[in-house]
Protein backbone atom coordinates (compact mmCIF):
# COMPACT_ATOMS: atom_id res chain seq x y z
CA UNK A 1 0.00 0.00 0.00
CA UNK A 2 1.44 3.34 -0.64
CA UNK A 3 0.36 6.72 1.97
CA UNK A 4 1.16 9.53 -0.04
CA UNK A 5 1.74 12.90 1.98
CA UNK A 6 1.40 15.70 -0.04
CA UNK A 7 -0.74 18.37 0.18
CA UNK A 8 -1.76 19.27 -2.80
CA UNK A 9 -5.44 21.12 -3.39
CA UNK A 10 -8.52 20.07 -5.47
CA UNK A 11 -9.55 23.03 -8.14
CA UNK A 12 -10.69 25.06 -5.05
CA UNK A 13 -8.69 26.21 -3.09
CA UNK A 14 -10.27 26.09 0.93
CA UNK A 15 -10.79 29.06 2.63
CA UNK A 16 -7.96 30.61 4.51
CA UNK A 17 -10.18 30.48 7.80
CA UNK A 18 -10.05 26.81 8.15
CA UNK A 19 -6.61 27.03 8.98
CA UNK A 20 -6.81 27.59 12.70
CA UNK A 21 -9.97 24.79 12.84
CA UNK A 22 -8.38 22.74 11.15
CA UNK A 23 -5.44 22.64 14.04
CA UNK A 24 -8.21 22.53 16.54
CA UNK A 25 -9.94 18.95 15.03
CA UNK A 26 -7.43 16.43 15.32
CA UNK A 27 -7.51 13.82 11.89
CA UNK A 28 -9.09 10.32 12.51
CA UNK A 29 -6.81 7.82 12.78
CA UNK A 30 -7.45 4.05 11.12
CA UNK A 31 -5.43 1.54 12.55
CA UNK A 32 -4.69 -1.75 10.84
CA UNK A 33 -8.81 -2.14 10.42
CA UNK A 34 -10.15 -5.79 9.33
CA UNK A 35 -13.63 -6.66 8.59
CA UNK A 36 -15.00 -10.05 7.88
CA UNK A 37 -18.68 -10.91 6.39
CA UNK A 38 -18.52 -14.58 7.02
CA UNK A 39 -15.86 -16.01 4.99
CA UNK A 40 -15.23 -13.21 2.67
CA UNK A 41 -12.53 -10.89 3.93
CA UNK A 42 -13.87 -7.34 3.33
CA UNK A 43 -11.10 -5.28 4.25
CA UNK A 44 -7.56 -6.37 5.45
CA UNK A 45 -5.42 -4.17 7.91
CA UNK A 46 -6.79 -1.09 6.64
CA UNK A 47 -4.70 1.70 8.25
CA UNK A 48 -5.27 5.93 6.94
CA UNK A 49 -5.86 8.87 8.29
CA UNK A 50 -8.34 11.51 7.28
CA UNK A 51 -7.44 14.84 7.53
CA UNK A 52 -9.26 18.36 8.81
CA UNK A 53 -9.48 20.88 6.54
CA UNK A 54 -9.60 18.28 3.48
CA UNK A 55 -12.25 17.16 1.01
CA UNK A 56 -11.81 13.60 1.25
CA UNK A 57 -13.04 10.75 -1.00
CA UNK A 58 -12.98 6.52 -0.84
CA UNK A 59 -12.72 5.31 -4.01
CA UNK A 60 -12.56 1.91 -6.02
CA UNK A 61 -14.52 -0.52 -7.69
CA UNK A 62 -17.73 -2.35 -6.98
CA UNK A 63 -17.15 -4.62 -3.47
CA UNK A 64 -13.87 -2.68 -2.95
CA UNK A 65 -15.44 -2.12 0.31
CA UNK A 66 -15.86 1.73 0.31
CA UNK A 67 -19.17 1.79 2.15
CA UNK A 68 -17.33 -1.10 4.37
CA UNK A 69 -14.99 1.05 5.65
CA UNK A 70 -17.32 4.02 6.69
CA UNK A 71 -19.47 1.91 8.44
CA UNK A 72 -17.04 0.14 10.48
CA UNK A 73 -15.44 3.66 11.27
CA UNK A 74 -18.76 4.19 12.44
CA UNK A 75 -19.29 1.09 14.27
CA UNK A 76 -22.25 0.19 12.03
CA UNK A 77 -20.87 -3.00 11.53
CA UNK A 78 -18.41 -5.04 13.52
CA UNK A 79 -14.70 -4.80 12.72
CA UNK A 80 -12.25 -8.20 13.78
CA UNK A 81 -9.29 -6.35 14.11
CA UNK A 82 -8.04 -2.52 14.73
CA UNK A 83 -9.01 0.95 15.84
CA UNK A 84 -10.40 4.25 14.97
CA UNK A 85 -8.96 6.92 17.28
CA UNK A 86 -9.75 10.77 17.09
CA UNK A 87 -7.72 12.84 19.11
CA UNK A 88 -7.28 11.27 22.38
CA UNK A 89 -9.95 8.36 22.10
CA UNK A 90 -12.13 6.31 19.83
CA UNK A 91 -13.80 7.92 17.59
CA UNK A 92 -16.99 6.35 18.68
CA UNK A 93 -16.90 8.06 21.79
CA UNK A 94 -17.57 10.86 20.80
CA UNK A 95 -20.46 10.38 18.36
CA UNK A 96 -22.27 13.21 19.47
CA UNK A 97 -19.64 15.26 17.12
CA UNK A 98 -20.57 13.10 14.24
CA UNK A 99 -23.04 13.52 11.57
CA UNK A 100 -24.05 10.42 9.37
CA UNK A 101 -25.62 10.75 5.88
CA UNK A 102 -26.58 6.99 4.76
CA UNK A 103 -27.06 5.80 1.11
CA UNK A 104 -30.65 6.38 -0.41
CA UNK A 105 -31.55 2.89 -0.89
CA UNK A 106 -31.01 2.56 3.28
CA UNK A 107 -33.78 5.11 3.89
CA UNK A 108 -37.07 4.57 4.08
CA UNK A 109 -39.03 7.14 2.17
CA UNK A 110 -42.33 6.44 2.91
CA UNK A 111 -41.69 7.11 6.78
CA UNK A 112 -44.33 9.80 7.27
CA UNK A 113 -42.44 12.97 8.22
CA UNK A 114 -42.10 15.70 6.51
CA UNK A 115 -38.74 17.96 5.34
CA UNK A 116 -38.84 19.77 8.66
CA UNK A 117 -39.13 16.89 10.84
CA UNK A 118 -36.25 15.02 9.18
CA UNK A 119 -33.95 18.20 10.08
CA UNK A 120 -34.76 18.88 13.51
CA UNK A 121 -34.01 14.84 14.08
CA UNK A 122 -30.07 16.76 13.98
CA UNK A 123 -31.16 18.29 16.52
CA UNK A 124 -32.40 15.58 18.81
CA UNK A 125 -28.34 14.58 20.96
CA UNK A 126 -28.62 18.58 21.48
CA UNK A 127 -31.81 19.06 22.94
CA UNK A 128 -32.52 15.27 24.13
CA UNK A 129 -35.54 12.93 22.99
CA UNK A 130 -37.81 14.27 25.80
CA UNK A 131 -37.71 17.81 25.32
CA UNK A 132 -39.06 20.21 23.44
CA UNK A 133 -36.90 21.56 21.02
CA UNK A 134 -35.00 24.96 21.82
CA UNK A 135 -35.33 28.40 20.01
CA UNK A 136 -31.78 27.81 19.11
CA UNK A 137 -32.31 23.96 18.08
CA UNK A 138 -34.85 25.74 15.74
CA UNK A 139 -32.41 28.49 14.45
CA UNK A 140 -30.20 25.73 13.60
CA UNK A 141 -32.66 24.04 11.45
CA UNK A 142 -33.84 26.82 9.55
CA UNK A 143 -30.48 27.96 8.74
CA UNK A 144 -29.05 24.59 7.64
CA UNK A 145 -32.72 24.36 4.77
CA UNK A 146 -32.04 28.10 3.49
CA UNK A 147 -27.85 26.71 3.74
CA UNK A 148 -29.44 23.82 1.00
CA UNK A 149 -31.79 25.86 -0.97
CA UNK A 150 -35.06 24.17 0.37
CA UNK A 151 -36.45 26.40 3.33
CA UNK A 152 -39.47 26.62 0.90
CA UNK A 153 -39.98 22.92 0.97
CA UNK A 154 -40.01 22.59 4.95
CA UNK A 155 -43.46 21.14 5.58
CA UNK A 156 -43.29 19.03 2.20
CA UNK A 157 -43.78 15.15 2.86
CA UNK A 158 -40.31 13.87 2.39
CA UNK A 159 -41.39 11.03 0.32
CA UNK A 160 -43.09 13.98 -2.09
CA UNK A 161 -39.73 15.48 -3.01
CA UNK A 162 -37.30 14.30 -5.81
CA UNK A 163 -34.14 12.54 -5.18
CA UNK A 164 -32.44 15.78 -5.06
CA UNK A 165 -34.26 17.28 -2.96
CA UNK A 166 -34.05 14.50 -0.40
CA UNK A 167 -31.00 14.20 -0.65
CA UNK A 168 -30.61 17.88 -0.02
CA UNK A 169 -32.55 17.50 3.33
CA UNK A 170 -31.21 14.95 4.90
CA UNK A 171 -27.37 17.26 4.63
CA UNK A 172 -29.57 19.88 5.90
CA UNK A 173 -30.00 17.46 8.87
CA UNK A 174 -26.40 16.93 9.01
CA UNK A 175 -25.83 20.39 8.95
CA UNK A 176 -27.83 21.17 12.01
CA UNK A 177 -26.55 18.57 13.91
CA UNK A 178 -23.15 21.29 13.90
CA UNK A 179 -21.15 18.45 14.17
CA UNK A 180 -17.05 18.24 13.01
CA UNK A 181 -17.13 15.15 11.37
CA UNK A 182 -19.34 14.95 8.38
CA UNK A 183 -19.30 10.94 6.77
CA UNK A 184 -21.45 10.39 3.57
CA UNK A 185 -22.34 7.27 1.68
CA UNK A 186 -22.26 8.12 -1.94
CA UNK A 187 -23.88 11.54 -1.69
CA UNK A 188 -24.41 12.21 -5.32
CA UNK A 189 -26.15 9.03 -6.28
CA UNK A 190 -29.68 9.94 -7.88
CA UNK A 191 -29.38 13.58 -7.52
CA UNK A 192 -29.55 16.27 -10.03
CA UNK A 193 -26.60 18.28 -11.45
CA UNK A 194 -28.07 21.42 -9.63
CA UNK A 195 -27.86 19.49 -6.16
CA UNK A 196 -24.55 17.79 -6.89
CA UNK A 197 -23.16 21.39 -6.99
CA UNK A 198 -24.58 22.34 -4.27
CA UNK A 199 -23.45 19.57 -1.90
CA UNK A 200 -19.56 19.96 -3.00
CA UNK A 201 -20.30 24.11 -2.58
CA UNK A 202 -21.44 22.66 0.96
CA UNK A 203 -18.82 20.17 1.98
CA UNK A 204 -16.02 22.26 0.70
CA UNK A 205 -17.29 25.41 2.69
CA UNK A 206 -17.05 22.92 5.82
CA UNK A 207 -14.18 21.37 4.64
CA UNK A 208 -12.65 25.41 4.48
CA UNK A 209 -13.78 25.68 8.48
CA UNK A 210 -11.65 22.92 9.29
CA UNK A 211 -14.10 20.35 9.54
CA UNK A 212 -13.54 16.42 8.94
CA UNK A 213 -15.42 15.48 5.58
CA UNK A 214 -14.85 12.23 3.85
CA UNK A 215 -17.28 10.80 1.13
CA UNK A 216 -17.88 7.19 -0.55
CA UNK A 217 -17.72 8.15 -4.44
CA UNK A 218 -18.18 5.70 -6.97
CA UNK A 219 -17.58 8.22 -9.92
CA UNK A 220 -13.61 8.64 -11.17
CA UNK A 221 -15.59 11.40 -14.13
CA UNK A 222 -15.15 15.33 -13.45
CA UNK A 223 -16.64 15.26 -10.08
CA UNK A 224 -13.45 13.90 -8.80
CA UNK A 225 -11.64 16.79 -9.40
CA UNK A 226 -13.69 18.06 -6.76
CA UNK A 227 -11.56 16.29 -3.75
CA UNK A 228 -8.79 17.39 -2.29
CA UNK A 229 -7.39 14.08 -1.53
CA UNK A 230 -8.41 10.24 -2.32
CA UNK A 231 -8.33 6.93 -0.16
CA UNK A 232 -8.14 4.48 -2.99
CA UNK A 233 -9.25 0.68 -2.22
CA UNK A 234 -9.59 -2.97 -3.49
CA UNK A 235 -10.16 -4.69 0.12
CA UNK A 236 -6.95 -3.41 1.53
CA UNK A 237 -5.30 -0.04 1.05
CA UNK A 238 -4.19 0.76 -2.40
CA UNK A 239 -3.09 4.57 -1.53
CA UNK A 240 -4.22 7.30 0.36
CA UNK A 241 -3.13 11.37 -0.14
CA UNK A 242 -3.13 14.18 -2.71
CA UNK A 243 -5.91 13.64 -5.29
CA UNK A 244 -3.52 13.78 -8.50
CA UNK A 245 -0.68 11.31 -6.92
CA UNK A 246 -3.67 8.76 -6.10
CA UNK A 247 -4.99 8.39 -9.00
CA UNK A 248 -2.03 7.58 -11.12
CA UNK A 249 -1.66 4.82 -13.32
CA UNK A 250 -0.18 2.52 -11.23
CA UNK A 251 -2.29 2.79 -8.60
CA UNK A 252 -5.48 2.34 -10.42
CA UNK A 253 -3.98 -0.46 -12.52
CA UNK A 254 -4.00 -2.21 -8.88
CA UNK A 255 -6.93 -1.07 -7.83
CA UNK A 256 -8.84 -1.78 -11.12
CA UNK A 257 -7.42 -4.13 -12.99
CA UNK A 258 -7.56 -3.22 -16.67
CA UNK A 259 -7.74 0.12 -16.22
CA UNK A 260 -5.53 1.66 -18.99
CA UNK A 261 -5.31 6.17 -18.00
CA UNK A 262 -2.95 7.89 -17.11
CA UNK A 263 -3.53 9.21 -14.24
CA UNK A 264 -5.64 12.10 -12.44
CA UNK A 265 -6.60 13.46 -16.23
CA UNK A 266 -7.84 10.23 -17.61
CA UNK A 267 -9.80 9.77 -14.14
CA UNK A 268 -11.79 13.15 -15.42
Amino acid sequence: MSSLQSAQAGPFQPAQIGVDRAEAIAPIRVNHLDVFYRDLHALEDVSVTVRPGRLTGIVGPNGAGKSTLMKAMLGLIPATNGKVNWGNGSLLAQRERLAYLPQRAQIDWRYPATAWDVVMMGRVRKSGWLRKFSPTSKRAAEAALKRVGMEDFAQRPIGQLSGGQQQRIFLARALAQEADVLFLDEPLTGVDKKTEAVIFEILRELASEGKVVLAVHHDLGPTIQNFDEVILLNRELIASGARDEVLQSEFMQRAYGGWAGTGAGAAA
